[in-house]
């Protein structure tokens, strides 16, 4: 059975219970926009909670551990059903809320607890009947953001869920949200509430450079100091005609989203590519003669490292980040260069993988405004770069070392401090291109051992 199958099947036995089932919520929302709907959102009336548990129970498996807020989950799908609720905050943090489960609030009392209009738009499960007292329909044919109520201050995280609703969307932010939003503090916001919203941002917004303008405009840049360093630090005209790294930065990230391609290593790509010049405005210097220079930028990562740190609690993120942002200009100088198949594997071997590598570089260089002979000078070199990597097999992953320990073994040779050193001779060996398989490997061992 589909999760559609499921939804409508749910519907029916609460109808015959006598309640009813909307659709809430994102659904609702993407439907409208003909995006797939992946997971759904069910609101049911004029049904109690063990009235609603008794009517589910012969047609599903519930996780009902949040029924005392009135919450359950289907197992085995990606269905959540909810009953109207009161919610009036009580404390500090996104916890500090008293609920009141009500079974018989109107539509709009329902809705007016959500985020945004485009979020409290209310479709009949069975009839297909669209309920929306808060106007979200023609706020998303205007691509408007615009907050529900009042109530919306109660959850500062809402300011970010903003941010990726623009991105995604297409939207641009009524001003009086705009300003509501400047109001709100993430202080009490715990890190992993900050990432989700994030990593939506990243990896499944279009318009990345909107919002991240809605964070800036919002005054919520305040709380991530490497973007908002950003937004003041000039870049010479010559090489930037975009201006500010602000500027800059915005047509990388929007770049570097058209290139993701559903994989794990789309989250390292937009955060390598959002942090690449976070290096700038510390190293950033106007000499007498007006030129504006950032040298050392790319190796300077310690903003970089304390920006996804502040969001991420995974270790992995920087030690994959990092050094792509270290580099991030190797690509076109290395073929500008005519550098040496060693430089391109050990370039290989300090990134972990030229290919992302040279996705973050197109994405650098076509977040500049320069000359299209020279847009197009950069993208060819980068092109020739990556069909390099390809026929060196390190597009992927970095070259591993074809010597290893074992093989010093069968050589008769103990453990000890001689293993090191002729186990790094051996790789630096093979980074050279003095072999390239185990029986290269091994004949040029035997010829090292055998000068000894």
């Amino acid at each position: 059975m589909t999760t559609v199958e499921k939804v409508k099947e749910i519907a029916h036995a609460i109808a015959r219970a006598g309640g009813r089932t909307m659709l809430a919520g994102g659904c609702v929302r993407d439907s409208i926009l003909n995006i797939p709907v992946k997971d759904f959102d069910l609101e049911v009336y004029r049904m109690d909670s063990r009235s609603l548990l008794d009517t589910l129970k012969n047609i599903c498996e519930v996780d009902a551990v949040g029924m005392s807020f009135g919450v359950l989950k289907v197992k085995h799908f990606d269905i959540d059903i909810a009953l109207p609720r009161k919610e009036n905050k009580s404390g500090a943090g996104h916890r500090g809320f008293i609920v009141e489960v009500s079974p018989e609030m109107d539509f709009a009392d329902a809705a007016s607890r959500r985020d945004f209009t485009i979020n409290a738009i209310m479709q009949d499960a069975i009839t297909g009947e669209i309920i929306d007292p808060w106007h979200g329909q023609k706020d998303l044919q205007n691509r408007v953001l615009r907050h529900v109520s009042p109530a919306f201050t109660e959850d500062p995280l809402r300011v970010l869920r903003g941010m990726q609703f623009i991105a995604r969307f297409d939207l641009t932010a009524d001003n009086e949200t705009v300003q509501l939003c400047s109001t709100l503090s993430q202080d009490e916001l715990p890190i992993e509430r900050l990432s989700a919203e994030w990593e939506k941002l990243l990896l499944k917004g279009i318009n990345i450079s909107a919002g991240l303008n809605f964070l800036r405009d919002c005054r919520w840049i305040r709380y991530y100091p490497a973007l908002e360093a950003l937004t003041a630090c000039p870049q010479d005209p010559r090489w930037h005609p975009e201006g500010s790294v602000w500027n800059h930065t915005l047509k990388v990230t929007d770049a570097a989203a058209a290139m993701r391609d559903g994989s794990p290593d789309d989250l390292i790509l937009m955060l390598a590519a959002l942090c690449h010049d976070f290096g700038k405005p510390a190293c950033t210097v106007i000499q007498s003669d007006g030129r504006i220079t950032s040298c050392g930028h790319d190796t300077f990562l310690e903003p970089a490292e304390k920006f996804i740190s502040s969001i991420w609690r995974r270790k992995d993120l920087p030690e994959k980040v990092l050094p792509l942002i270290a580099h991030h200009m190797h690509p076109w100088q290395l073929v500008e260069n005519d550098a040496s198949d060693k430089a391109f594997r050990k370039l290989a071997l300090q990134t972990g993988n030229t290919g992302l590598l040279a996705k973050i570089a197109r994405a650098d260089v076509m977040g500049i405004d320069g000359s299209k002979e020279n847009l197009a000078r950069q993208l060819h070199n980068i092109e020739l770069f990556s069909q390099r990597c390809h026929a060196l097999a390190i597009a992927d992953a970095a070259p591993k070392p074809l010597i290893l320990g074992r093989h010093l073994l069968q050589y008769g040779m103990k453990p000890g401090k001689d293993f090191k050193p002729l186990l790094d001779a051996c790789f630096e060996a093979q980074l050279s291109g003095e072999f390239a398989d185990l029986p290269g490997a091994l004949n040029y061992l035997d010829k090292l051992l055998c000068g000894k």
